[in-house]
């Protein structure tokens, strides 16, 4: 018989969400969302930047916030990129979507691996079909939301490449030294295919995605030489 690690059994356990309905089971998803989740620094910083006309990004809102980003923003979509989850920061903040009359949609992608092309042409095909006002979230704002933006910039915005691709940079708080590289990488992919041309005459995003684009590839060559970014995401402590 294997033993596990306490890690381990700790990843094994299965999470029962919070009874919303009960003053202790909303008294726990609030514990969840403001200390396990790190919602008391985000009281202080939202990160939260209009990117274009209509479209927000920010890291995780309060349900206090999601309703204000109603009120004040109009926001009627609200793109949730961590993906569901029995947490209570999902929880909170779906209650609080139904209350403002948000559609909440979710949508996950990962800070620490490349995309997949599946995954590139459903959120050209999200950004075609939500309602906006739009706002779209991960759990920092900075590598998801990033990641996110950067295609938004691409494929709805119809913007430069040079110009989209800041949506990924330290000014958002995204932090290339580390695994979360592997999305710079994966836009690198991009522009070496185009390499010596003008930008008006690269191949179109989604056309290289599905003809060219070599995930295991892309990812293979950002690990060989990936070196000290375990350190930056330790320190980080990012999803």
């Amino acid at each position: 018989m294997v033993k596990l690690t306490p890690k381990a059994k700790r990843k094994r356990r299965i999470h029962v969400a919070a009874d919303l309905s009960t003053p202790e089971g909303r008294s726990r998803a609030r514990r969840e969302l403001v200390w396990e989740d790190h919602g008391f620094l985000r009281a202080m910083f939202q990160n939260l930047h209009e990117i274009a006309p209509g479209m927000w990004r920010s890291n995780q809102p309060s349900p206090e916030k999601v309703a204000e980003y109603a009120r004040e923003k109009g926001i009627r979509t609200i793109l949730n990129l961590r993906g569901e989850s029995t947490k209570g920061y999902y929880l909170l903040e779906k209650e609080a979507c139904d209350a403002a009359g948000i559609a909440l949609v979710d949508f996950q992608v990962f800070s620490r691996d490349t995309p997949t092309r599946e995954a590139l042409f459903a959120a050209n095909d999200l950004f075609q079909r939500i309602e906006y006002p739009a706002l779209m979230h991960c759990k920092s704002g900075a590598d998801r939301a990033g990641l996110m933006a950067v295609l938004y910039m691409l494929l709805k915005e119809k913007k430069p490449f040079s110009e989209a691709v800041d949506q990924l940079s330290l000014k958002y708080l995204h932090v290339k030294h580390g695994k979360t590289g592997m999305l710079d990488a994966f836009f690198q992919a991009y522009a070496d295919f185009n390499a010596g041309k003008a930008e008006a005459d690269w191949k179109p995003f989604l056309d290289w995605a599905a003809e060219d684009y070599d995930r295991m590839a892309v990812k293979e060559a950002f690990l060989r030489d990936f070196g000290k970014g375990i350190q930056v995401d330790r320190i980080l402590q990012r999803e």
